[in-house]
């Protein structure tokens, strides 16, 4: 029944389905830079999402996992992942720090207990702070008058976000909460799931510019305002895309990489990828070039992943084969977008799309990922590794994914030899499925 079921949805797609993506063509003009937020504009947005996701999101989220009370710990020079996103954009830098929030019925009660006052903290939570001897009695007076049912803590994880909880700081509130709130500990994990991958709707008109900017620095990188066939180095163009990050006062979560498939040529592989190529690398005419790349603004995360081609003297175009390669790339795309909705999980979205290719002939890899809060974000992944987001994640309306694919396919033109055509692109779920953030690749970008 399974199968069968499958193979309607498979068909329903495809009558449903249209191509009617936008394009992102070789020769149009690279887009500007959009106008980015000054850090203090930063913060005043920024302290409005947290007021919202505190005020508003929290507490039901909450209710759903059967959570009475959860403490976060942060500890100096060892940050749980969790509480930038707790926070104002601001450094927490106590000795250990706790963030405790209560469901008090129809309201969350959100305690800060530091040892320093701070301005902006005052304005999600109300701040606690006991000499540094009564910090552990204070904490203990606080949990029994609140007599909560469940603690939930953050661990129990399978992903680093889900498990910031140091075996350290564990001992400490065991030790100062007593053995009978300890039997109350359980696991954040599915509930931080949850909280990660949930997006405000007002998030979205930050994280386009965000996408626009990582589009921009990849436009400008792939073209011969950087390169110079047979002169600029891999290195060149890596550490070029970072200093672009660095000068617009963003961030990274990974350093660009980038692949070369060249004719005649074997491209390595690590695993079950291409190689990544050495910075020493001299990019030549002819070369298929490939970046992997995202910066971070507003604390959301982008990545993105295009191909240019270096033309040889007296070409104009890259070569048939090469095209329909990319072309390849994009039906998987296609197909992708047709079945992917909102309430689906990953593997099943998966299984529809690979069957898709399996009948059109296409050697298909999905591995797209969340995105948002975390470059590999928690929630619903649609991937060959199935349960690396978990199996049971399902597809949130309004999250963001991170459409992570490729397909690989022989070239004519060079005489038979295998490419692979990767892409990435970050898409938000919408009532009709993704829609990508940015136009996709449609067409290699020409470096002359």
């Amino acid at each position: 029944m399974k199968a069968n079921k499958l193979i309607i949805c498979a068909a329903l797609g495809l009558l449903l389905g249209g191509s009617g993506f936008a394009q992102d063509r070789s020769r149009e003009p690279i887009p500007s830079m959009p106008k980015l937020l000054s850090q203090r504009e930063q913060m005043d947005v920024r302290e409005q999402w947290l007021k919202k996701r505190l005020g508003s999101l929290l507490l039901p989220m909450m209710k759903r996992h059967g959570i009475e009370m959860w403490i976060v710990v942060n500890e100096e020079f060892k940050s749980d992942p969790v509480t930038e996103h707790i926070v104002p954009p601001i450094p927490i830098v106590g000795r250990r720090d706790l963030f405790i929030f209560i469901d008090r019925g129809e309201r969350l009660e959100r305690i800060a207990m530091t040892r320093y006052d701070e301005e902006r903290l005052n304005n999600h939570y109300k701040l606690l702070m006991p000499p540094r001897d009564k910090f552990a009695e204070e904490l203990k007076k606080l949990v029994d008058e609140r007599a909560p049912k469940t603690i939930a803590l953050n661990i129990g994880g399978t992903r680093g976000q889900q498990s910031g909880l140091s075996y350290d700081s564990y001992k400490y509130l065991a030790s100062a909460l007593g053995p009978d709130n300890e039997k109350k500990f359980v696991p954040a994990a599915k509930f931080l799931t949850e909280f990660f991958d949930t997006r405000l709707p007002e998030e979205l008109e930050h994280y386009e510019k965000a996408v626009l900017a990582t589009d921009v620095i990849t436009r400008r990188a792939f073209s011969n305002e950087v390169i110079k066939p047979g002169k600029t180095t891999v290195g060149d163009v890596r550490w070029w895309m970072m200093q672009q990050v660095n000068d617009l006062g963003l961030g990274i979560w990974f350093q660009p990489d980038l692949r070369v498939q060249r004719q005649r040529t074997e491209t390595g592989t690590t695993g079950q990828f291409l190689s990544t190529a050495k910075e020493a690398d001299i990019i030549q005419p002819g070369d298929l070039i490939h970046v992997d790349f995202g910066l971070i603004y507003m604390g959301l995360s982008t990545d993105w992943q295009k191909h240019a081609y270096v033309l040889k003297p007296g070409e104009r175009d890259a070569p048939a084969g090469l095209k329909s390669a990319l072309a390849n790339t994009n039906k998987l795309q296609d197909a992708l977008f047709r079945f992917a909705r909102a309430g689906m999980t990953g593997a099943e979205v998966y299984d529809l799309t690979m069957m898709e290719m399996k009948r059109q002939n296409v050697e298909a890899m999905i591995y797209s990922h969340p995105i948002g809060a975390h470059g590999h974000g928690l929630g619903a992944s649609i991937d060959f590794r199935r349960g690396i987001g978990g199996d049971e994640d399902k597809l949130r309306l309004g999250s963001y994914t991170s459409i992570e694919l490729n397909t690989s396919a022989t070239v004519p033109e060079w005489g038979g030899q295998k490419v692979t055509i990767m892409a990435e692109d970050d898409a938000v779920m919408t009532e009709s499925g993704f829609k990508f953030i940015r136009p996709r690749q449609t067409e290699f970008y020409l470096i002359k």
